[in-house]
């Protein structure tokens, strides 16, 4: 693994730093990348000492368009082969729809979305040429879920990723590529402060809450096993089967009892 490397997107906090520390725990050296060099630096530091492996990391922001490119020429000019992509950035946007600028949405749509493409892409051929490669893409429930009324392009987003990892599959696991939809539900981590929804997730009932360390315990054994799609615990497994087969109406309710503001109306 001298010069094999997994790249962890969003990776200075949450869901990320923990996907890190638990590749490191594995043996895998690491690549990480988030927007602040200092938190990323102290991270780094912290995994490497504890786990033994290689780490560095990059600071970037996935809402700019030549981020990706940014990332992938830094790897190749220290020879680092990306065996294992981790896309997990995340972008919250506190406003109703209605009241947020068009330019936001579009970094929304960019960071959720775009990188996850333009990341996929730019790291495909090397693993293609080393015929193997693991991918994970951090999607979510809400993929699943009725639209909701806080940030109402969340949920599409997240669907639409869902079907690009079923693509890349489709496309190269015959190359010895496979591509892994994780799809956690609400996650403890400082994400919903930073997006302006804590209020909704201090309502969510405890045993619908999960940690980070878990969703990214099942999301990377999920990835190294090349399973299509992760939905971390049993809870939120169940609630995916039967949002497949209820009517709306008990849908909306369920919903209200179980993410209470979500689906209130704006």
């Amino acid at each position: 693994m001298n010069n094999s490397y997994a790249l962890i997107t969003g990776a200075s906090s949450g869901i990320g730093l923990e996907i890190a520390n638990y590749l490191a725990g594995k043996g895998y050296n690491l690549i990480l990348t988030a927007r602040r060099e200092d938190i990323l630096d102290e991270a780094s530091k912290n995994i490497s000492e504890k786990h033994k492996v290689k780490v560095d990391f990059i600071a970037s922001d996935l809402g700019n368009a030549d981020a990706p490119n940014k990332i992938f020429n830094y790897c190749e000019d220290n020879n680092y082969e990306v065996d294992i992509l981790v896309n997990n950035a995340g972008y919250g946007i506190p406003t109703s729809f209605h009241e947020t600028s068009m330019e936001e949405e579009e970094k929304f749509i960019r960071v959720l979305g775009i990188s996850v493409i333009a990341m996929t892409k730019i790291f495909l051929s090397g693993m293609i040429k080393r015929g193997q490669g693991r991918i994970m893409v951090v999607s979510s429930v809400a993929a699943f879920s009725p639209p909701s009324s806080i940030q109402p392009l969340y949920g599409p987003i997240k669907t639409f990723m869902n079907r690009f990892s079923d693509s890349i599959n489709s496309n190269y696991n015959h190359k010895g590529i496979t591509s892994t939809a994780v799809c956690p539900g609400f996650t403890v981590t400082g994400f919903h402060t930073a997006s302006g929804v804590q209020d909704e997730m201090d309502r969510v009932p405890s045993f619908m809450k999960l940690s980070a360390k878990r969703v990214a315990s099942e999301g990377v054994e999920a990835t190294l096993s090349g399973k299509p799609l992760c939905i971390p615990s049993k809870t939120y497994r169940t609630l995916v089967f039967i949002l497949k087969y209820i009517p709306a109406s008990v849908l909306s309710l369920l919903g209200g009892l179980l993410a209470p503001g979500r689906y209130d109306k704006k």
